[in-house]
């Protein structure tokens, strides 16, 4: 079995207590047998706190909620997607009182926000809003708060309660609330989506996929599955036969969340073929990574196919 290493800031990695080499947005791979019970440790920069698990059968069943782990024909890639910081003392980022809520953004170990009114909430926020920024807002006529940090947003109702949180790269105001979301495409897609506020919550008016720059042929089979998936206008990248079958792609492919580029062992079995990886959940953390062909004439898909 080929397992494969990421990890979201650059870190160490250590096999039964062994010295293995980096990690970091960068696959790195080796090759184990789940039932040898390996013992891996990664220890990441930055001061962060170190995470270990061995690498078994369970691991792979049910991955800690540090990592997520994707399975990919017998091969796993294996994801850190968290650490804890050393530093767990309470420290106060944000605090203003809001309709009568009292809101606070704090660290201790993590970044949470805290609401206090009616009710009491907190919710884990990105490791972004260490430094944020916050403004009062209003959407149709209803006060609202506005907290942004790192490209992420989070609106809070006048009663304290998290309406909205999201990447958003702008926000606008009015009688409607329309924002602007960035995708992480090969197309620098966004989104814009219009919401209508019930002084409760956010309901989904419309919402339209802008593709910011045109791929190159080599890719766009790429952007093709990802204009897919971000509700993008897809039939464009289809040839005149395909067109009238559209809709029926949805269904073909299935519930997929992301979309992926095949590691080089994928090539090696199966060729050059203008393929991606389309990822679907299984479980919490777990993830099944399926292998999507597409033939190109004349710089239009006419074929889409499993690859097996």
């Amino acid at each position: 079995m080929r397992v494969y290493f990421l990890s979201r800031v650059p870190a160490v990695l250590k096999l039964n207590g062994l010295y293995v080499g980096t990690v970091d947005g960068f696959e790195r791979h080796i090759e184990l047998d789940p039932a040898d019970k390996v013992f891996a440790e990664i220890v990441p920069a930055d001061n962060l706190q170190s995470v270990n698990f061995f690498l078994d059968k369970k691991f792979f069943e049910t991955p800690p909620d540090f990592a997520d782990v994707y399975l990919t024909e017998g091969d796993a890639i294996v994801y850190i997607r968290e650490y804890g910081v050393k530093d767990v003392k309470l420290n106060v980022i944000y605090q203003t009182r809001f309709c009568g809520n009292l809101i606070t953004v704090f660290s201790q170990g993590g970044v949470y926000l805290s609401a206090e009114g009616a009710e009491y909430t907190l919710t884990p926020l990105p490791q972004s809003f260490a430094k944020l920024i916050a403004e009062e807002k209003y959407i149709g006529g209803r006060p609202v708060l506005e907290l942004s940090g790192g490209g992420h947003r989070v609106i809070i109702s006048e009663y304290g309660k998290v309406i909205f949180s999201n990447p958003a790269e702008s926000a606008e105001y009015g009688d409607t609330l329309t924002v602007t979301v960035p995708f992480e495409t090969c197309t620098a897609a966004k989104a814009i989506c219009r919401y209508g506020y019930d002084g409760d919550k956010l309901a989904l008016i419309s919402s339209e996929t802008i593709e910011s720059a045109p791929p190159e042929e080599n890719i766009l089979h790429f952007a093709f599955f990802e204009s897919v998936l971000t509700r993008g206008n897809f039939e464009k990248y289809l040839c005149d036969e395909l067109k009238p079958r559209a809709g029926d792609l949805k269904g073909y492919l299935g519930d997929f969340v992301s979309v992926t580029v095949p590691p080089e062992k994928f090539y090696a079995v199966h060729g050059d073929a203008a393929a991606a990886g389309l990822v679907y959940p299984k479980s919490n953390n777990l993830y099944e990574v399926k292998y999507f062909a597409a033939e190109i004439t004349d710089g239009k898909i006419s074929n889409i196919y499993p690859v097996e």
